[in-house]
């Protein structure tokens, strides 16, 4: 069996059915990757082994591990990958992300592991709310946690689609949760026009603030100006804004009106070129319910049906431009994966992370209860991925 120490790499090799240890020397400068958008679909033939796979590999993790101890590696984007490459898919395709967690949702069974995934792509993850309180029930957890889980999982979902302004609206939402009441989200989003993907992670164990740089990992290609709501720096628009809808709607009007008035030449001037066109197409329905609820948060502003992407860049600009209170345009991209795009940028590859992955997964594919030439097959997959990360390095 192989194994790893922090100063060296021990991958097997599978030569004329010899296991043979072969150390392999760590580098300490980064490569990269691409990650190409594949179109079409996983064949049933592959998305039957890669459930059957990922039901066994769940098991032998919860079982040495925890159910704890999952939900952080499915939050990790390296091991995120590596699963994805042993479970036989493309592990540097954006379509990694939905098959991986499509997989999960089948192979993971909630009275056998303690674990559920619920959502999925499209119109599945419309679906997660109804999922959450269904699969809840099988895992035992109360009412209360249930509705704690389904307001994580929207809280997940508008922060990503309207707090954080990149040009990626979410296509794909996946949510996982134990029955210790504890959860992670694997979500997406697109880039129609460049057709490059970036995918975010949450873990409930790490967050402390919906808000405030609430992801584990951010992972896309790293952009020089993103309207970002969470960041930190970010605090004092977000008073503003909360400001702003708490009092007259009209006061927002007006505001409007004068911005508008100055004209766009003088905003892309102002602002040095970083924002696109300004919002007019604000949901004033929904201000006038933020209104009369009085928000006392961020957060609880957000909540707010029908507060969109619109609606907070309308706000963040009227309370930088009229208040003094500016928003980040800081990319909270943490991993710069090249998602989609044959000819994406590529990504600097953290050499530890990714070898611990690769070890991990290759000693719970060796435990894993499959036959011997699906065992196989996992770990030639895995040597493949291991090889190409190191060639991607030198």
């Amino acid at each position: 069996m192989g194994h790893m120490q922090l100063d060296k790499v021990y991958v097997r090799r599978e030569i004329n059915s010899t296991s043979i240890i072969m150390e392999v020397k760590p580098m300490s400068h980064t490569g990269s990757a691409y990650l190409p958008l594949h179109g079409g679909w996983a064949p049933a033939w592959l998305m039957k082994r890669m459930k059957a796979l990922a039901r066994n590999i769940t098991l032998v993790m919860v079982d040495e591990l925890g159910r704890d101890e999952f939900l952080r590696r499915i939050s990790d984007p390296y091991w995120f990958q590596a699963l994805g490459c042993v479970l036989g898919f493309d592990w540097h395709s954006s379509g990694v992300t939905t098959v991986v967690t499509a997989a999960l949702k089948v192979g993971v069974d909630p009275a056998e592991t303690g674990l559920a995934v619920c959502g999925g792509k499209g119109k599945h993850s419309k679906r997660t709310p109804s999922e959450i309180l269904q699969k809840g029930e099988v895992l035992g957890l109360s009412s209360s946690k249930l509705k704690e889980l389904v307001y994580a999982s929207r809280m997940g979902a508008k922060v990503d689609n309207t707090a954080i302004q990149a040009g990626y609206p979410l296509y794909h939402h996946a949510f996982l949760l134990s029955e210790d009441g504890k959860w992670a989200i694997v979500q997406q989003g697109m880039n129609i026009d460049s057709r490059m993907a970036r995918r975010y992670h949450w873990l409930s164990d790490e967050l402390k603030d919906f808000v405030v740089e609430p992801h584990k990992a951010v992972v896309g290609k790293r952009m020089d100006k993103v309207l970002n709501m969470t960041a930190k720096e970010a605090e004092g628009c977000r008073r503003a804004s909360v400001d702003i809808v708490k009092g007259d709607p009209q006061r927002l009007r007006n505001d409007l009106v004068f911005i508008r008035d100055r004209g766009q030449r003088s905003l892309l001037e102002y602002y040095g070129k970083r924002i696109l066109v300004m919002p007019w197409n604000i949901n004033w329905r929904a201000l006038e319910v933020a209104y009369d609820t009085q928000p006392r948060n961020y957060e609880e502003l957000l909540g707010v049906q029908g507060v969109g992407s619109a609606t907070v860049k309308g706000l963040a600009l009227v309370s930088e431009l009229i208040y003094g209170e500016a928003p980040s345009w800081r990319d909270p991209v943490r991993y710069s994966f090249a998602f989609g795009g044959k000819d994406g940028v590529p990504f600097p590859v953290k050499r530890k992370e990714m070898d611990e992955a690769i070890e991990f997964l290759r000693v719970a594919i060796d435990n894993a209860k499959i036959n011997e030439k699906e065992r196989m097959n996992a770990l030639k997959r895995l040597r493949i991925f291991a090889e190409d990360s190191c060639s991607k390095q030198e």
